[in-house]
C-alpha cells in the first residue's frame, strides 16, 4: 500500500488521451463532447453492493495493482481520470454493480503487468464517444445521479446517450481537500 500512496503523491501521472469535438450547454449545465481513446485497462467488478460500498471494495485493489501488487512487482504510475461504469435503473437510480476501470500508462499498453489479485482483469476496451459534465467535491452515489440527470436534460432534443450504462470519472487522489474535479460521461448512442 505504501507503493500506492507514493505513486499517487510523487509518481508520475498520465492523462488518458481523448479529443474534445464541441462544447455546448443549456442553462446553467455546460458540458463537453469527447472522444476517448480505446486500449487496455485494469477492471475490477462488484455485484451486489451499493455503488458507495462497491467503490471502497474494488478501488483498492486496482491502486494495489498499479502500486505494484502484479507479477513484475512495479509500480505503473497513474492515469487519469479512474472512471467507473454505473447502470441506471428505470427510475434514475443506480442499480447494485459497477465496474472500475484504470486505463493502464501508455508505457505498459502492450504489454501489462499480469494482476496478482484474481479480481483484477485486463481488458480491451475500444474507443468511445461520451458527453461530460464536470463538477467538484468528494463525489458519492448521489452527487453522480444528479449530475448525470442535469446532463441528460441538457442534452435532450440535441443528443442520443446510452441509458443502461454510463461513467463516473475522479481525477485527484483522496487526499486532495480541495479543488477536486469529477465528470459524468454519459455514452453517445
Amino acid at each position: 500500500m505504501l507503493g500506492v500512496i507514493k505513486n499517487s503523491l510523487f509518481g508520475s501521472v498520465e492523462t488518458w488521451p481523448w479529443q474534445v469535438l464541441s462544447k455546448g450547454g443549456k442553462e446553467d449545465v455546460s458540458y463537453e463532447e469527447r472522444t476517448c481513446e480505446g486500449g487496455r485497462f485494469a477492471t475490477v467488478e462488484v455485484t451486489d453492493k451499493p455503488v458507495d460500498e462497491g467503490l471502497r471494495e474494488a478501488m483498492p485493489k486496482v491502486m494495489k495493482y498499479v502500486g505494484g501488487t502484479n507479477d513484475k512487482g512495479i509500480g505503473m504510475g497513474m492515469t487519469v481520470p479512474i472512471s467507473f461504469a454505473v447502470f441506471p435503473s428505470d427510475d434514475g437510480s443506480l442499480q447494485k454493480k459497477l465496474k472500475v476501470w484504470f486505463r493502464i500508462p501508455n508505457q505498459f499498453q502492450s504489454n501489462p503487468p499480469v494482476p496478482t489479485d484474481d479480481s483484477v482483469k485486463i481488458e480491451e476496451r475500444e474507443s468511445i464517444t461520451v458527453y461530460s459534465l464536470q463538477f467538484g467535491g468528494y463525489a458519492k452515489e448521489a452527487d453522480y445521479v444528479v449530475h448525470a440527470a442535469q446532463l441528460r436534460t441538457a442534452l435532450e432534443g440535441t443528443a442520443t446517450c446510452r441509458s443502461d450504462v454510463y461513467f463516473c470519472t475522479g481525477y485527484d487522489p483522496p487526499m486532495k481537500p480541495y479543488g477536486r474535479r469529477n465528470e459524468v460521461w454519459l455514452v453517445k448512442a
